[in-house]
């Protein structure tokens, strides 16, 4: 039994001033003011000073990081990965596919089902946990496709979808789809029925079929303004629906290049507390120096925190507590909404909130400790404070 002390916690939907956090066996067991609590006789007692305790942060949209990608066969690469998510307050993410020739793409969700078949949050050794796929592709518009290649996209059908399904064993948790592609409508549908969360994106809907997608099941939106119709007055197109239904959870990267401040603002504003979700859309450059990376099969140059691929934005090398600092920022929000948005509302969203995404008792412990700046200070994972 470990009993954790610090100045504050953001559970996030609360704040506790001098919070005991009692964790046994990689979960919460107990949260108390220290000034009302005893702690028991029988716990290590780690005292974090006047630092502040949130939620572990969910990605629940990245490629790679540390020089890996998750499209490529994970050998040693795949725990550095989670390594540098960890350092940035990381406890558990989506490993997410490009568009990709089908048989690589199916080659990548078997390996990437082994890495979570295998993963345990109590003996990951303080590694953020993989804990579901999301296919990013190969349902995507042609128009809106940004970096993934042309001819690897494909025409949605339920066949095409049971395959990536049967080759991740179940794990896809997240799919993106362009809702207005022949067959979109259809998919969404059967991926809903399958309890997959489906995001719009990489669209180029109008307002009426990106309705028409969210009538069909589809309940989150992908890196909100990128890839996307843009927004007009006249003609509200799939922006329009995005910020304006409040049903519709959506996300967005918060690095200061894909979306401008004031634009960032807007959006926080707009999709309010419970359904504004920080993403890194991380490659595989992120945690790196600047320099020539992979997102699948293809080269990515790096410079000045900004990803190209020959004249297109692809990817980030954002970090999700940066993104927090940016959102707290650009928005103007105090800082339990922003850790709320790389917490809870991210778990929400994919439907992994039951145990996942808030510090309470039965919850998992995975924790991010954080100084007054929300720097991380230290990363736990499933109750592992030896990491």
């Amino acid at each position: 039994m470990i009993a954790i002390t610090a100045a504050v916690l953001f559970s996030p939907v609360e704040r506790i001033e001098h919070p005991v956090v009692l964790m046994d066996d990689g979960f919460i067991s107990e949260i108390q003011p220290r000034s009302s609590y005893t702690i028991p006789r029988n716990a290590q007692i780690i005292d974090c000073g006047d630092a502040i305790l949130a939620p572990g942060f969910m990605d629940i949209h990245i490629h790679g990081a540390g020089s890996h990608d998750v499209m490529r066969p994970p050998g040693e690469g795949l725990p550095a990965m989670e390594s540098v998510l960890a350092c940035h307050g990381v406890t558990s993410y989506f490993p997410t596919t490009v568009t990709a020739p089908m048989d690589v793409t199916l080659s990548a969700l078997e390996r990437l089902a082994d890495v979570i078949d295998r993963a345990d949050g109590n003996s990951n050794k303080g590694r953020a946990n993989p804990i579901g796929i999301h296919l990013e592709g190969p349902f995507l518009s042609h128009a809106r496709r940004g970096v993934h290649p042309p001819e690897n996209l494909v025409r949605p059908s339920i066949a095409v979808f049971d395959r990536l399904w049967q080759a991740a064993r179940g794990h896809v948790k997240l799919i993106t789809i362009a809702p207005e592609v022949d067959g979109a409508l259809e998919v969404i549908r059967e991926a809903t029925n399958r309890g997959v969360t489906v995001s719009i994106g990489h669209s180029d809907a109008t307002f009426e079929q990106a309705r028409a997608g969210v009538t069909a099941g589809a309940r989150h939106a992908t890196h909100t303004f990128n890839a996307m119709r843009p927004l007009s007055h006249r003609d509200p197109g799939i922006l329009g629906l995005v910020l304006a239904d409040d049903n519709l959870s959506a996300d967005i990267i918060l690095d200061g290049i894909h979306v401008d401040p004031v634009i960032a603002k807007l959006f926080l504003k707009m999709k309010g507390a419970e359904r504004a979700v920080l993403i890194s859309d991380g490659l595989s450059a992120t945690g790196m120096p600047d320099g020539r990376y992979r997102l699948g099969a293809f080269d990515i140059q790096v410079k000045d925190g900004k990803c190209m691929a020959g004249d297109t934005l692809a990817g980030s090398v954002l970090t999700l507590d940066r993104a927090v600092r940016n959102a707290m920022q650009f928005g103007s929000i105090g800082p339990q909404l922003a850790l709320r948005a790389a917490s809870l509302n991210p778990a929400v969203a994919s439907g992994t909130s039951a145990q996942r995404g808030k510090l309470a008792a039965g919850c998992r412990a995975d924790i991010v400790v954080l100084n007054s700046s929300f720097e991380v200070i230290h990363t736990i994972v499933g109750g592992r404070t030896d990491s």
